[in-house]
């Protein structure tokens, strides 16, 4: 296991600002390549599926909002185990951590499956009720039933690397993740096109395959998926230094812990669901406008994420170092913590949004051959890469409320600008200047969130309320 990047702030030592700076970048690289690694899959079944046509492509953007609402809600519950784990840490409790850690375990796992179940039974009626058109419908069933089985997986597989890395190991999870990328890669390959012959130079190759288009790119997800839960569940369990499983007797309540994992849960499922259940509207909104743009909506969503996700990386790192900092009880280095983290996703959110004002139509050439897609993504990725910059501040400023275990504001902001500031416009827009309008309702809708996520920590830092905590 890789050293424990965290130790530091456990025992007391204290760091200059640029050492503080240099910890948080140590902390959020492996977290952003690991975000990275996850929109590279997305990328890749895209762009697999792009090749074999625009109505594969809206096959799987047309449910591609219900497996985040569904995955959203799944993987929440784990949160609020992996903060418990960072507190613990932080305060020197690594026999209550490792409870938490089997409990939580064992609660995600039941959870998953429920909602796979669940999940798998929606599955045949859910591409009907969107609105998709007759001859998308069947693939988008497929496409959406085996996400949905292999649902437990996938959470057991974000509650491990959760907790890895809030035990202070960030490089783990991000390798895992990076091979779960190239595992995408090779099973895709083979899952979805026929076999054929490759012919390089004077070598002609036979590259076997299943031939299953849509479906093969679910499957070769989920295989993907199984195999790195795997691996993540063995560092965590057998090789974690701090986590792994031993003989001892700890007394601890699984009902409080349980408590206490709701408390922090709770807001973000309930965030999850209604903001999952807003882009399911979204995909309502858009799906009337037709299978171009249904594909370039889906495909730019993609493309995006490739800005976003370092957002994400630091957001993962802010959430262990605001977690063990309260848990070691130091104050003053939570608040600094706090705004170095945010402002660092602000400035490289700032450069990715104009990289991806520059590149938007490569990032869409890559994605999909039709050249209609190609325009209209385009296009609606040059609206959203104004509002990075405060779809950065959103994003980390809510992994160091989640760190501090105070989850309802940030649930509070997002559903409320997402229902009362992006829905209504949208469907407002739609229907006069197509999917540009929804995408400009967007945009809209994360420059009001992110300022209200910035005068929220400023609230919270300036009056001390976020060091206040609950174990």
């Amino acid at each position: 296991m890789a050293k424990d990047q965290l130790a530091w702030l456990r025992e007391g030592k204290v760091l200059s600002g640029r050492e503080q700076l240099f910890c948080i970048l140590r902390l959020s690289i492996p977290a952003i390549l690991a975000q990275i690694s996850t929109v590279a899959m997305e990328y890749i079944d895209a762009s697999m599926v792009g090749h074999l046509g625009a109505e594969a492509s809206a096959s799987i953007g047309l449910v591609s909002s219900t497996t985040w609402l569904i995955g959203g809600i799944t993987c929440s519950i784990a949160t609020g185990f992996t903060v418990q784990v960072a507190h613990r840490i932080g305060a020197g409790q690594d026999g209550e951590a490792r409870n938490v850690t089997k409990h939580g375990l064992m609660t995600v796992l039941t959870f998953s499956f429920f909602m796979a179940v669940l999940s798998a039974i929606l599955s045949f009626s859910l591409p009907a009720w969107l609105g998709g058109a007759a001859e998308i419908q069947q693939n988008a069933t497929r496409y959406f039933l085996i996400y949905s089985l292999a649902l437990p997986f996938m959470a057991l597989n974000y509650a491990a690397g959760g907790m890895i890395q809030c035990s202070g190991n960030m490089r783990l999870p991000s390798m895992i993740n990076i091979c779960m990328c190239v595992l995408d890669v090779i099973f895709n390959s083979l899952l979805i096109f026929p076999t054929r012959i490759v012919t390089l130079g004077t070598i002609r190759l036979i590259i076997p395959g299943a031939g299953l288009q849509v479906a093969g790119a679910a499957l070769g997800t989920a295989l993907s998926e199984v195999t790195c839960a795997g691996l993540m569940l063995y560092f965590l369990l057998i090789r974690s230094e701090k986590l792994h499983l031993r003989k001892e007797h700890v007394h601890s309540s699984y009902y409080l812990e349980l408590k206490r994992a709701l408390q922090i849960s709770l807001p973000i499922a309930v965030e999850n669901a209604i903001n999952g259940g807003a882009q399911v509207v979204s995909t309502r909104i858009v799906a009337p406008l037709g299978n171009i743009s249904i594909a370039a909506n889906s495909f730019s969503v993609t493309a995006e994420g490739l800005c976003y996700m370092p957002g994400y990386g630091i957001s993962s790192a802010a959430t262990a170092l605001i977690g063990q900092s309260i848990g070691a009880k130091r104050d003053d280095l939570t608040k600094r913590l706090s705004w170095m983290t945010v402002g660092l996703g602000m400035l490289i959110m700032s450069g990715m949004g104009v990289l991806l004002y520059i590149f938007a139509p490569q990032m869409l050439m890559i994605l999909s051959p039709d050249r209609e897609i190609q325009v209209l993504g385009a296009s609606v990725l040059r609206i959203e890469a104004f509002a990075e910059p405060f779809f950065a501040a959103s994003i980390v400023a809510a992994g160091v409320l989640r760190g501090a275990g105070k989850t309802f504001l940030s649930t509070l902001m997002n559903l409320s600008t997402m229902w009362l500031v992006r829905l209504p416009l949208a469907a407002f827009l739609a229907p006069k200047i197509g999917l540009h309008g929804v995408w400009i309702a967007m945009a809209l809708q994360l420059t009001v969130c992110g300022t209200l996520f910035l005068l929220t920590l400023w609230r919270e830092t300036k009056t001390n309320r976020l060091t206040s905590k609950m174990l």
